[in-house]
C-alpha cells in the first residue's frame, strides 16, 4: 500500500509505538486519526505532530463496544474516509504466576487486547472493504509464540490476536484488504506504567537483554504495511525466538523461563 494520501487510524497513539507510528506515517504524507485512552497523551502527541491538520485526536476505550462503533463516523467526518487500522494499543498484566494473578487482571489484559482488537477490527472491517485498497495491522507480541513466565495472561491475549489477524488474512484474501499480524520483542516503552504494572523488587535492576526502540518498531510495521507483509516480527529477540519456538517448543519454553523468570513476584 501506498502511505501518501491515506488515511490511518492508530490505537494507542498516546504513547510509545503507537506515537512513533502517528507521527512516520504524517512524515510519510499520510493522515492519521489518533485513538488513545489519554486525552494528555494524544495532545502530546498532536503536539509533536506541529499541530499537523491531517492529524486527528479521538479518545476513547477500545474495550467500550458502543464507544469504538461511535469512531468510524467520527473518523470519516474528520478525514473523508478510513484506508488503514493499525491496532496498537494493548496492555500487560502483573508480573505473577496464573495462580495468583486475580480475575480483575485476567479480565482487563483480555479486554484491552483481544477484545479491544475485535472491536476495533468488527467496527472498521465494513469501511475498509469499500475502499479500493485498504490495509489492516494488528501487533501480536513475541509471548503470543514465546511463553513467559508471570506473563500467561498477556501472552494468551496475544496468541488471540495472532489466530484472529491469521484468519482475518484468509478470509480476505480475495478481498481489497491486506492483513498483517505484527510480533514486537522487547521495546522500550512504558507498557509497564502504563498498564498499572510495578515489577518486583527483585526484577527493579536495569534489564541486561537488549529492547528496540519505538522508532525502530514503528519503522518495522510501516514496511510491512508498505510491503502487505503477512507478518513480522521486531527485534532480533522476537526473530530468534520465533526460530526457536518453531524448531522445539520445549526448548523455546524452557529457555524463556530461565532468562525471564526473575520478573516474577516473589
Amino acid at each position: 500500500m501506498d502511505i501518501a494520501e491515506k488515511v490511518f487510524v492508530v490505537t494507542g497513539a498516546g504513547d510509545g509505538i503507537g506515537r512513533q507510528v502517528t507521527l512516520q506515517l504524517l512524515a510519510e504524507g499520510a493522515s492519521v486519526a489518533g485513538v488513545d485512552l489519554s486525552a494528555s497523551g494524544l495532545e502530546q502527541t498532536a503536539g509533536f505532530a506541529a499541530a499537523d491538520a491531517r492529524f486527528s485526536s479521538h479518545v476513547a476505550d477500545i474495550t467500550d463496544r458502543h464507544a469504538v462503533e461511535a469512531l468510524p463516523a467520527a473518523v470519516g467526518a474528520a478525514h473523508g474516509q478510513v484506508d488503514a487500522v493499525i491496532n496498537v494499543a494493548g496492555v500487560i498484566q502483573q508480573f505473577v504466576k496464573v495462580n495468583d494473578l486475580p480475575f480483575s487482571e485476567i479480565e482487563k489484559v483480555m479486554n484491552v487486547n483481544f477484545w479491544g482488537t475485535m472491536n476495533m477490527c468488527k467496527a472498521f472491517l465494513p469501511h475498509l472493504l469499500a475502499r479500493p485498497s485498504a490495509a489492516l495491522v494488528n501487533i501480536a507480541s513475541m509471548g503470543a509464540y514465546a511463553p513467559v513466565p508471570g506473563q500467561a495472561v498477556y501472552g494468551a491475549s496475544k496468541a488471540a490476536v495472532k489466530i484472529l489477524t491469521e484468519a482475518l488474512y484468509a478470509e480476505l484474501l480475495d478481498t481489497n484488504v491486506a492483513v498483517t499480524v505484527v510480533f514486537p520483542g522487547a521495546v522500550g516503552t512504558g507498557i509497564a506504567a502504563n498498564s498499572g504494572v510495578e515489577l518486583s523488587p527483585t526484577s527493579g535492576e536495569a534489564p541486561t537483554y537488549k529492547t528496540t526502540s519505538p522508532s525502530d518498531a514503528a519503522r518495522v510495521i510501516l514496511t510491512a504495511v508498505k510491503k502487505g507483509k503477512f507478518r513480522a516480527t521486531i527485534g532480533g529477540d522476537a526473530a530468534a525466538m520465533d526460530r526457536l519456538a518453531r524448531l522445539s517448543p520445549r526448548h523455546a519454553a524452557t529457555l524463556i523461563a530461565k532468562q525471564m523468570g526473575r520478573l516474577l513476584a516473589g
